[in-house]
């Protein structure tokens, strides 16, 4: 399969490419794929596969080596969450989290004492990180969010509930974005950074989930947690601003993780199409599985195709908004439809856990949803357009 850059050098990957996806697809086979369904149905978050995540350098992709990162790029990035989803998405989803949302809001808008504060312990996999937008009243809805945060001298005092969060619970950091002005206002909500054991700060309940069982998503609970200011990133009220920025990136990493999702069903597909055999002949020489095939082929090298444009323009510093929420909607979607297809080719064997396409079914969802529905990268798409 393709497996382009959209660089102007042609639409092979670079050398660093195959490494890093060599490194992340022995990493995925070693420590990953021999406890898939082990996890999945005790709903079991492995911490100790992400810190040993860390020491491979996957969680500071984005991060400088200076601050003890990989100073690698989003064309680096994606093929690292695209390995690693192939085997288990739960997994690839977590450490899509972890460096996108966390780990890139601090790099993104913290000062350099911020930075060198937290940036070494996550980018090593020795703290793992949450990110609190989603509240049980404002999923899309985030400007009219309830958690606040009230100014008392050099401190912030805080109270409410962010639910859906990944890492919620096993979370040693996390960047939170709080109410410091009226509600609907895109200026009045700011960012802060807390660490585990503030007081105050606590988890609340666990998710128990469809799919991306592996992957802890839980509540983050404040009451009258009180924070030093030097805790708050970037200026009061722009923690709305910040946050639309941080989820572009983010839009690329569940693009990532819809692309590995569908080539791992895709190819769990393939192989069983040519080894079942009815009436004598695999199945794949039947028309009616083979054009299932080639539409699943088809689209997802154009999800790959879009992806790897948005992380062009995204490694440069330009503009991609609009590419961003184009590839992550048409790579989730498609995930969802291969994921469908994949079970469909499998016949009955599709439903059971036998094989892994039921897996891949009921992970691709979320990829719909998480960091912005379909529903909403349309509007940001339409809007874009239309200007």
């Amino acid at each position: 399969m393709i497996t382009g850059t959209m660089s102007e050098l042609g639409f092979d990957y670079s050398e660093t490419q195959r490494m890093v996806a060599a490194s992340a697809r022995d990493f995925a086979e070693q420590h990953i794929r021999p406890h898939i369904m082990k996890w999945d149905e005790a709903q079991e978050f492995p911490v100790e596969v992400l810190k040993k995540a860390g020491q491979m350098g996957f969680m500071g992709v984005l991060v400088p080596e200076s601050l003890g990162g990989s100073g690698l790029g989003y064309h680096e990035y994606i093929a690292i969450i695209e390995e690693i989803s192939k085997v288990d998405p739960s997994i690839g989803l977590s450490i899509a989290a972890h460096n996108s949302l966390c780990t890139n809001h601090i790099l993104s808008f913290g000062n350099a004492a911020q930075k060198e504060r937290w940036i070494p312990k996550l980018a090593s996999g020795e703290w793992i990180g949450a990110w609190g937008l989603t509240e049980h009243g404002t999923g899309s809805d985030a400007g009219g969010m309830s958690t606040t945060a009230i100014r008392e001298g050099d401190n912030w005092i805080l109270n409410g509930t962010k639910n859906f969060i990944t890492h919620g619970i096993s979370g040693d950091v996390a960047v939170v974005i709080a109410r410091t002005g009226e509600k609907g206002d895109s200026h009045g909500m700011t960012a802060f950074v807390i660490e585990k054991g503030t007081k105050g700060f606590t988890s609340g309940k666990k998710e128990d989930k469809l799919g991306m069982r592996a992957s802890e998503t839980a509540e983050l609970v404040f009451n009258n947690c009180k924070i030093p200011d030097e805790n708050r990133l970037g200026d009061i009220g722009e923690g709305f601003i910040q946050s639309m920025k941080i989820l572009d990136g983010g839009r690329i990493s569940i693009g990532a993780l819809s692309l590995g999702i569908s080539k791992g069903a895709y190819e769990a597909a393939l192989k069983y199409s040519k080894e079942r055999e009815q009436f004598g002949k695999p199945i794949s020489s039947f028309q009616g599985i083979s054009f299932k095939l080639a539409d699943m082929a088809t689209e997802i090298e154009a999800s790959e195709l879009l992806l790897h444009k948005a992380a062009f323009l995204k490694n440069e510093g330009r503009p991609m908004t609009k590419w961003s929420a184009m590839s992550k909607m048409y790579a989730s979607e498609v995930c969802v439809k291969v994921a469908n297809e994949a079970v469909q080719i499998h016949g009955g064997y599709g439903y059971t856990k036998i094989y892994p396409v039921e897996k891949f079914y009921r992970d691709s969802k979320l990829c719909t949803i998480g960091e912005g529905t379909t529903e909403i990268q349309k509007i940001v798409i339409a809007k874009n357009i239309l200007r």
